[in-house]
């Protein structure tokens, strides 16, 4: 065991040991190997920069050769880019001396057709102003080139003028009217252009304005144009007023903005429609009102100009009357019909003035610099925009004229003009933007004008209805409605197709604290109370005139005529509505009133059936003799009611009630009270012997009196 254990040691020491001496051994040849390389990596390193050296001194010398050759190359280009450019300058300098020659001709020639080369010359000129300017100011030739553009810039201002003077033409009439019609069919309205100018020409007179305004230092251009344009504008105005005119006179058809007609050439499009104004009406009214201003007041002619209500029928002298004002004034018509069309006229033109002034600024806008648009803008439009107002002065001036005469039918003719003046006038005022304060308040101050002198009419008409003369040969023979009523209520009637504009009249005069605010229920609250001052001073008036009648029985049937045509007007004509604004039982008033006349009118009746009542008829027993005295008395009571009953039936038969309704009425009442009572009397002395002769009194059967009765009112009997 001792033995085993001491040579395992020693084994191991060996093996280690060759182990050690192999790696010595690898180790070793390793190093030798990195000597031997390090010995060769020595030799190139040395043979590198051996070849370095030698191509550095090589490229010095290269450098020291080629240096020098590239900088005189470097001179030499220099000197020729100098000899280029300097030749390049004279060539340049010398043109400037040409400039003058190379032009000539186009420069006489004129800008006309040729627009672009004609200002590439005159930028060649202008370039030669500036070089001689800023170098030889002393020089000749700026003279020359000077003279030459101030000619070239003359020429552009010719051709600016020419342009617009041969290209610009009044609006068509008929494009005029499409352009402001409106068509409720439509939702969306095709908007109608206007165009003023052809394209092509319209770039070449911007193309000039640009020009002179940039280069020209000229601003007498923009006074050409608006002259021009002014004169265009107001030429197309003046045409739509001619056309109306013409196709007025010679086809009777009034192209009005408030009536829905078709025009011949435009079969598909409908007439302007703006104002709600019909031709005629107006005529209508003034030509009665005409009529009562003229001879009513003056008390030369009597009668009564009905206007036919429901109810109504044509009785003989009510056709009298009206027949009577027809022939007079029949004339007359001729002058209301050219009347009527300058009033639709006027109104039209209103509406082209704002569409055309528009349409002038949007084509001003592209052709006028901007910080100058405003002021031509404003020149542009005046002589148009004059002309219209001084037409509006003359319609009021001629109202004032009108009034002076007690022609209270003038302020109708203002009533269309005014509201739709003010329909207008928000867009007016748009279309003024930017105009002088002078320009802007001269719509204003015609509406002013309007609302005041008519609001005057409207007090002075009232005040007539109430001052109209009690005369007698102005009143209606047979009872029936007095002129003074029916006109009043015609006049009433036209306030009611005009109720906004005329409560904005009468608001226009109120100097209250309430009336600073003019809302539309205060200016129908003002009319209303107006309607209802002109219903009570006529109610006055007709009372007073009814006094002229010394039978009382036709007093009443006057009144009561004239109330109930004062109801049926208001009540067809919805003025009622109107009325009972601050006036609540106004309709039962009139329905009041009307009854009294009627009891009074029934109490005429009483002096022939008092004859039949039992008043001093003798008592007496069947089959008694009656004395000689009783015998008188039932004699005397026949003789008394005949004799009545003859002599009403004869005056009333000449009476009028023109309403069917309330004559038929009244027949029927009066007649059942008469038949009832003779009836009644005629049985009670059916079985009494007052006479020989019975039949000398009893002349009448009680149907024979109802037919009498019936025939009362009527001529044709």
């Amino acid at each position: 065991m001792g033995i085993t254990s001491r040579m395992i040691p020693t084994e191991d020491a060996s093996a280690r040991k060759r182990e050690i001496e192999e790696k010595l051994k690898q180790e070793q040849e390793t190093l030798s190997f990195i000597r031997e390389n390090l010995e060769k990596s020595d030799q190139l390193t040395k043979g590198m920069v051996s070849i370095l050296s030698s191509f550095e001194s090589r490229l010095m010398q290269l450098e020291n050769s080629i240096i020098p050759v590239h900088k005189q190359t470097e001179n030499l280009q220099r000197l020729q880019e100098n000899v280029d450019k300097t030749l390049s300058c004279m060539d340049h300098v010398i043109s400037y001396y040409h400039v003058a020659k190379d032009t000539d001709r186009i420069i006489r020639e004129g800008p006309t057709g040729r627009l672009d080369e004609y200002l590439a010359c005159i930028a060649k000129i202008q370039k030669a102003v500036e070089y001689f300017q800023d170098n030889n100011p002393d020089s000749p030739e700026l003279n020359t080139v000077k003279a030459r553009f101030e000619k070239g810039k003359e020429l552009l201002e010719a051709e600016f003028r020419s342009l617009l003077t041969r290209y610009s033409k009044p609006v068509p009439p008929i494009l005029i009217l499409d352009a402001i019609s409106v068509d409720d069919e439509l939702e969306v309205q095709e908007e109608v252009v206007l165009e003023h100018l052809p394209e092509a020409v319209l770039q070449d007179i911007i193309c000039i304005a640009g020009w002179l305004v940039e280069y020209g230092r000229n601003q007498d251009f923009m006074n050409v144009y608006f002259q021009i344009r002014s004169n265009q504008l107001d030429r197309s105005i003046k045409g739509l007023k001619d056309h109306f005119r013409k196709n007025s006179a010679s086809s009777g058809i009034l192209y009005s903005p408030a009536v829905q007609t078709k025009r011949k050439d435009t079969p598909t499009k409908k007439a302007p429609k703006r104002p709600v104004y019909i031709p005629g009406t107006i005529r209508k009214a003034q030509n009665l009102l005409k009529q009562y201003s003229q001879h009513g007041l003056d008390g030369k002619k009597g009668g009564s100009n009905l206007t036919p209500l429901e109810g109504y029928d044509h009785d003989p002298r009510v056709k009298h009357h009206s027949d009577a004002l027809t022939e007079k004034h029949g004339a007359a018509t001729g002058k209301d019909d050219v009347l009527d069309i300058e009033i639709d006229s006027y109104i039209h033109c209103i509406s082209a003035f704002v569409k055309l002034a528009q349409s002038e600024y949007a084509l001003l806008a592209e052709i006028i610099p901007e910080h100058h648009q405003k002021k031509t803008f404003d020149s542009l439009i005046q002589e148009a925009l004059d002309n219209l107002m001084l037409e509006g002065d003359n319609i009021v001036s001629a109202a004032r004229r009108a009034i002076v005469r007690h022609d209270y039918s003038a302020v109708l003719t203002i009533f269309p003009i005014l509201r739709h003046l003010k329909m207008n006038k928000s867009e007016f005022d748009s279309t003024l933007q930017g105009t002088a304060a002078s320009t802007k308040n001269k719509l204003p101050t015609l509406i002013t004008s309007m609302e005041t002198i008519g609001a005057k009419a409207l007090e002075e008409f009232a005040d007539s209805i109430k001052n109209d003369p009690d005369k007698e040969y102005n009143m209606p023979k047979d009872g029936t409605v007095h002129e003074l009523t029916s006109n009043a209520i015609l006049f009433l009637q036209q306030l009611l197709d005009f109720h906004e504009t005329a409560g904005a009249m009468l608001a226009s005069q109120e100097t209250s604290s309430s009336a600073s605010s003019y809302t539309s229920e205060f200016n129908k609250r003002l009319l209303s109370t107006y309607i209802c001052k002109v219903l009570g001073n006529l109610q006055l008036n007709l009372l007073s005139k009814s006094k002229v009648y010394e039978d009382s029985a036709l007093s009443a049937i006057f009144l009561h005529n004239n109330y109930n045509y004062i109801l049926k007007s208001l009540e067809k004509s919805e003025l009622i509505q109107l009325v009972t604004v601050t006036q609540k039982k106004a309709e039962s008033s009139y329905r009041e009133l009307i009854e009294q006349q009627i009891l009074t009118y029934k109490s005429s009746w009483f002096k022939v059936t008092e004859h039949l009542t039992d008043r001093n008829m003798p008592v007496f027993q069947p089959g008694t003799k009656l004395k000689d005295k009783e015998r008188q008395v039932i004699k005397d009571k026949f003789k008394g009611f005949n004799d009545g009953l003859e002599e009403l039936c004869k005056i009333q038969k000449g009476w009028a009630i023109p309403d069917k309704e309330q004559r038929d009425f009244i027949r029927q009442a009066q007649k059942r009270v008469v038949s009832d009572a003779y009836r009644a009397f005629l049985q009670r002395c059916a079985n009494i012997s007052f006479t020989k002769n019975p039949e000398k009194y009893h002349k009448y059967r009680p149907e024979e009196v109802e037919e009498m009765i019936e025939k009362l009112f009527d001529t044709s009997a």
